[in-house]
């Protein structure tokens, strides 16, 4: 058959088979422990669901405009005032379902065939492919505990090239944790605005910060573009929905985009969503960061018995990105091999990495500390076999 060739350029995300090969040796009895997607097992915020079941039984069904609800674009610009202290118009909000939609639609606007984009290597693949979907071609920068696992401005001015239409940038990152702090995103925003390119910035995982505090690109740059989900801070996985943050000039192109490719997120999903900027709701989104740092603490305490602990511990998300070169050159055959002898699922660095993932592994720590003690233990006699 004939495909568009573009699409050859999206490869799997190993992950999703991991997990279904995982789940089926749980189906079978196994005790498996789950360390490979990034999913946290806390459930959506109680004042989330019920505020959905609410939208539901009043009959909120119906489309809302194509950049989204009113009333949440204006709760997120209320939320980028009280936590970052920047004014934000909601008009410049653009509500997606997942961060997905924001990412598709700010590739579609700011790149194109022949353009060339920078990244950090290691990062999230979905990034490098919408691009390409987008026609253009990601220069993956590496990156390494020099340089905190970031893309930072030295770098992106050593590998802008005269086709560099954007740089993209993730903090805290994923598969690394690793965030950029208010000096460094402001000399990165800087050298890009030199050389007449856009910013974009993926803020996934922003409100999941554990010795910093949380940050936000839009309270340093006007002119960048965020991407932010309700997913992962705000426990919404399943509702998907997101958000992107951009230019005003930049928001009737988007506006026409979102019409035509996706017309508009979820209805019930928006009116839940609302409920998560709640001083209830906030509070328990507290409670679970904290409970997520306990997790990091622990986990790294115990790879740290096993020589196996990052050199710069994560400052963000709820990912641990490991070097395993000194136990195998083949991360996907590690992994595939901690599943079937212990019954432990972890990601292969080769999803994120292109240069360095076949001896790195992601651990998420996405599991309660008993859960993940039993993990190192576990861990501790596979490699004990190696």
């Amino acid at each position: 058959m004939l495909w568009n060739p573009r699409v050859a350029r999206v490869a799997p995300f190993r992950v999703m088979s991991l997990l279904e090969v995982a789940q089926a040796r749980e189906a079978a009895g196994h005790d498996v422990i789950h360390l490979e997607v990034g999913e946290p097992d806390f459930a959506t915020p109680d004042p989330v669901v019920a505020a959905g079941q609410a939208a539901l039984a009043a009959g909120h069904t119906r489309y809302t405009p194509a950049a989204g609800l009113p009333a949440l674009r204006e709760a997120i610009a209320g939320h980028y005032a009280e936590h970052f202290g920047v004014t934000v118009d909601p008009t410049r909000i653009l509500i997606t379902p997942g961060a997905s939609g924001a990412l598709l639609l700010a590739s579609q606007l700011l790149v194109g065939a022949g353009d060339r984009v920078l990244m950090a290597d290691p990062n999230y693949p979905c990034n490098r492919h919408f691009m390409a979907l987008a026609g253009a071609e990601v220069d993956a920068v590496p990156v390494d505990d020099t340089s905190a696992w970031q893309l930072d401005a030295e770098r992106v001015a050593n590998h802008w090239a005269d086709a560099t239409r954007l740089a993209m940038l993730a903090t805290p990152s994923n598969p690394t944790g690793h965030m950029l702090d208010a000096g460094q995103l402001n000399a990165v925003a800087e050298t890009v605005a030199a050389r007449g390119g856009h910013l974009l910035v993926d803020e996934i995982y922003q409100g999941l910060c554990y010795d910093l505090d949380p940050l936000s690109v839009a309270s340093i740059s006007p002119d960048a573009f965020v991407v932010n989900s309700f997913s992962k801070y705000f426990g919404m996985t399943g509702w998907r929905l997101g958000w992107l943050l951009a230019p005003e000039a930049a928001v009737e192109p988007l506006t026409r985009l979102a019409q035509n490719v996706f017309l508009a997120a979820s209805t019930p999903a928006q009116h839940a969503a609302l409920a998560a900027f709640t001083p209830e709701c906030r509070d328990i989104l507290e409670q679970r960061r904290s409970e997520l740092g306990r997790r990091r603490d622990a986990l790294l305490a115990g790879l740290a018995t096993l020589q196996l602990a990052p050199s710069l511990p994560p400052q963000g998300a709820f990912y641990l990105w490991l070097d395993i070169s000194r136990y195998s050159r083949d991360s996907e055959a590690f992994c595939r091999a901690l599943l079937e002898e212990e019954n432990v699922a972890i990601t292969p660095g080769t999803d994120f990495a292109v240069t360095g993932g076949e001896h790195h592994v992601r651990i998420a720590f996405t599991t309660g500390i008993a859960r993940l003690e039993e993990a190192v233990a576990r861990l501790e006699r596979f490699l004990a076999r190696r």
